[in-house]
């Protein structure tokens, strides 16, 4: 097994359940983690917005030091409960880009200005439906030449607590705008996601075991999987292997699939948790890191995509098991920050990547 090393714990106060480290070259030693808490209320009321209204959050903006490991938190903001979390690849922007899927069913769009977030966006899935989360979200670029020369080149995919998948267009003026919605699965479409190699592919995985391949030139379904015995939860379009699907479910399997014939994983392997969250190493991208919710966070290496194997472990989490990345710093060592729920807590560990 790996040698995984603790270096900080934090406690959010929140319950945590997203980690995201930022990718852009200029700010790369910044990761965010963001938190959702139900708030006690001393009186009973059933309504819809009440109910969502109960649901806050906060996200911090941490620094961290691979040098020194040192751990300065440098900004924290109050919001509606946080489902997920996702920065914006891109080196066009001067500033890091991040857009949090929040329990009031908006897309929050920040930017990293002097070392803290600043809102630019609040942005209403469906403005009719006050009863709606928003749970996942993915940044992808678009295909339509017309989009591009108007400037709206990086697109935002997003589900939600209804089914519903979300398509909008991220503009240079720093706006979104939906292009269009669908209705894909009959409850949580807990996932979705871009294919990294083909803009015209997506993935969504749902609670209803199923997971969909939609083409965005004919607004179509091409594709149903059923190899889930339980609902699907994450999706993750390889970086560097065309054609690579992993996916990971509450059934407690990450499977890998080859997109070209899907209708059986070329593998599967069980981890023992339903499995949140999938984040590929920063280096050979091979290394995945694996949130396992009701057991641990486990790394797994995916050099052989028909035999994968655990080579790690790290079971400093007291309770549910959500979010996980890696920092895209490296020296001898990985770094890598995860967060649990009930806990609150939020770890910075060190990664040797070579097998004891």
């Amino acid at each position: 097994m790996m040698d995984i090393q603790l270096i900080h714990t934090i406690d959010t106060e929140y319950s945590a359940d997203s980690v995201e480290w930022c990718p852009h070259p200029d700010f790369k030693n910044l990761f965010v983690c963001g938190t959702y808490q139900l708030k006690e209320s001393s009186e009973e009321n059933h309504d819809a917005t009440m109910a969502a209204c109960h649901r806050k959050g906060r996200i911090y903006l941490y620094k961290f030091d691979e040098s020194d490991r040192s751990l300065l938190e440098l900004n924290r903001v109050e919001t509606a409960a946080i489902l997920d979390m996702r920065w914006l690849k891109t080196t066009s922007n001067v500033f890091p880009i991040l857009a949090t899927a929040t329990a009031l069913g908006n897309v929050e769009v920040y930017i990293v200005e002097e070392l803290k977030l600043k809102c630019v966006q609040v942005f209403r899935l469906n403005p009719s439906d006050n009863n709606l989360l928003t749970l996942s979200l993915d940044w992808g670029l678009s295909a339509d030449e017309a989009n591009i020369s108007e400037g709206k080149q990086n697109q935002l995919l997003t589900s939600d607590s209804k089914g519903n998948i979300s398509l909008a267009a991220w503009s240079s003026e720093r706006n979104l705008e939906m292009i269009r919605s669908w209705h894909a699965h009959e409850f949580e479409a807990w996932i979705c996601a871009f294919d990294k190699w083909d803009k015209n592919l997506v993935y969504t995985g749902g609670d209803d075991t199923f997971l969909h391949v939609y083409d965005l030139r004919s607004e179509t379904r091409s594709m149903v999987n059923k190899s889930h015995n339980a609902g699907v939860t994450c999706l993750l379009s390889h970086p560097k292997r065309e054609k690579i699907l992993l996916t990971g479910s509450y059934d407690e399997k990450l499977r890998t699939f080859d997109t070209r014939t899907m209708k059986t994983p070329l593998s599967e392997l069980d981890l023992q948790g339903g499995i949140w969250r999938i984040k590929s190493d920063p280096v050979k991208h091979d290394l995945m890191l694996c949130a396992c919710m009701y057991h641990n966070f486990s790394i797994v290496d995916l050099c052989n995509v028909y035999s994968p194997s655990l080579v790690g472990k790290f079971e400093e989490h007291e309770s549910i098991c959500y979010g996980a990345d890696w920092s895209t710093n490296v020296d001898d060592n990985f770094y890598m920050a995860t967060c649990s729920f009930y806990d609150h807590k939020l770890c910075i560990s060190s990664v040797n990547p070579s097998l004891k």
